[in-house]
């Protein structure tokens, strides 16, 4: 049975649901025709032999082929949005466009020297996770290899560069917060903005701290959705839900929505120093499967750091080697 579904859009893009994991069952990726009879691949997906079905069975359903495809460009580095791209480079031998800063990030994740398998659990440990938890996140981390591989030779795409996609000229805009050097695309004149991750219509984009990327991703965020907010939007195309129009108004509510976290974690810590295990659990509970108990622990580490970089708390370490935060005029 075919899953993948593609909804006609307005001027010549096509949303494709390719799917992935639980919770969100898929992505979203974007064809945009082009005035040649081309097209471009914005986003197409994770890999994995069910989704090389999809893009096969998607592709003969528009009367095209692999080799119809001019061009792959990707918002950011995470597996369901880059995942396929490699492997559509060998079928067709195209560009693949991102930030230099993004596949910097995917060889930090994934390259021959990576080491966050291991890194990011012992990170964990270090704030309070149980050693029961911190094995499975590194389990967890073993699995995306095979959604990603192999990774593509990118054409570089810097900030304020134009791009043209589908007979339109789309600026790129770099923000970071939820992935460093996450690209959004946005068409002046027809008012439309291909937003990745970076603007979502009804959750949240996952903001992470990891340890040697981007040590204040939620400050970076933050400075991201003024910058994109200010973008005068009629309709944005996002990596997850729906195309929506209110994309102004939602980057508002997004701010508040950390804001209000922020207050939180911060009056929690006002009661009582904690572990940001700890601060985790108050936050998101303690009955989160891996994949959600990782995004949950890196937002939780994300948003206390926002709070060392105002000053309203400090880290310190216990004798056993355990980080904890407290207020920062005790």
């Amino acid at each position: 049975m075919k899953r993948t579904e593609a909804i006609s859009m307005p001027v010549g893009i096509q949303r494709i649901k390719v799917t992935m994991s639980f919770p969100l069952r898929w992505v979203n990726s974007y064809v945009l025709n082009e005035p040649d009879g081309t097209i471009t691949i914005v986003d197409p997906g994770p890999r994995s032999p069910e989704t090389e079905q999809e893009w096969h069975e998607t592709l003969a359903g528009l009367g095209l082929t692999f080799q119809d495809i001019k061009q792959v460009v990707l918002t950011h580095h995470h597996p369901d949005h880059l995942g396929l791209s490699g492997w559509m480079q060998q079928q067709t031998g195209v560009p693949v466009r991102m930030s230099t800063r993004s596949r910097q990030e995917a060889d930090y994740m994934w390259g021959p020297e990576a080491t966050i398998n291991t890194m990011l659990p012992e990170y964990y440990g270090r704030h309070g996770m149980p050693e029961d938890k911190t094995e499975q996140i590194r389990e967890h981390l073993e699995g995306f290899d095979s959604q990603i591989t192999p990774l593509p030779h990118v054409t570089p795409i810097e900030d304020g560069e134009w791009l043209e996609m589908g007979g339109k000229q789309w600026i790129a805009v770099e923000t970071g917060g939820h992935s460093p050097g996450h690209l959004s695309f946005y068409a002046p004149a027809s008012r439309e903005i291909l937003c990745g991750d970076a603007v979502l219509p009804q959750i949240s984009p996952n903001i992470s701290l990891q340890p040697g990327s981007d040590d204040q991703p939620l400050w970076s965020y933050l400075e991201g959705l003024h910058r994109l907010g200010a973008l005068d939007v009629a309709l944005a195309y996002p990596g997850h839900r729906n195309p929506f129009a209110h994309f102004s108004d939602r980057t508002v509510h997004l701010l508040a929505h950390h804001e209000e976290r922020l207050q939180k974690m911060n009056e929690r810590i006002q009661e009582a120093p904690a572990s940001g295990y700890d601060i985790c659990v108050f936050m998101f509970g303690d009955r989160l499967g891996t994949h959600q108990l990782r995004f949950a622990m890196s937002e939780t580490l994300a948003h206390l750091q926002e709070l060392i970089r105002r000053k309203l708390i400090v880290q310190d370490q216990q004798p056993n080697g355990v980080f904890f935060f407290r207020d920062s005029i005790d």
